[in-house]
This record gives structure tokens, sequence and C-alpha cells, in this order.
């Protein structure tokens, strides 16, 4: 019988990969944040901190789906080598 073969786990995960979902990421809090200080000159300057609470929690579940599913397609399996038998 033979022993199953081994699997070596390798991640091709670049900085080039993620670069774009990081700047998307810095533009979406910056535009939460000068939208929060647009609001602070109202009346009512609760609606800043609401407003950027709102941005920032509607959008982060997206960016984290993104950088996972950027994360899981660059990991691979290669199998791994034969161990020397000695005989």
């Amino acid at each position: 019988m033979e022993n199953p073969k081994g699997y070596n786990l390798r991640c091709t995960l670049t900085f080039g990969d993620i670069y774009g979902q990081v700047l998307v990421w810095m533009l979406v809090i910056f535009v939460s944040l000068a939208a929060g200080l647009a609001l602070m000159g109202s009346s009512k300057p609760i609606f800043a901190l609401v407003g950027v609470g709102v941005i920032l929690v509607l959008s982060l579940p997206f960016l984290l789906f993104a950088f996972t599913t950027t994360l899981l397609n660059h990991i691979a399996l290669d199998p791994a080598p034969a161990p020397d038998r000695v005989a």
C-alpha cells in the first residue's frame, strides 16, 4: 500500500495584487472623513458621526470579501517531492 503524497502550501500573493484594494480602502476612509467634516458645521453634528459610521460599516464587508477572495485565489498546492527511500 502506498503512502499518500504530501503537498506544499505556497502563497503567490504579491503586494501588486492588493495594491488597488488598499488604495480603494484609503479612498473610502478619506471620503467618509471628508463627509464627516462637511457635516460637522451643520446644526446637528451627530449626523457627521452617523454618516462616517454608515459609510465604514457598509463598505467594510465588501472590501474584506474582496481581500479574502484575492488571498484564497493566490494559494497554491504543489505536490511535495517524493521522499528518498533507503533500501
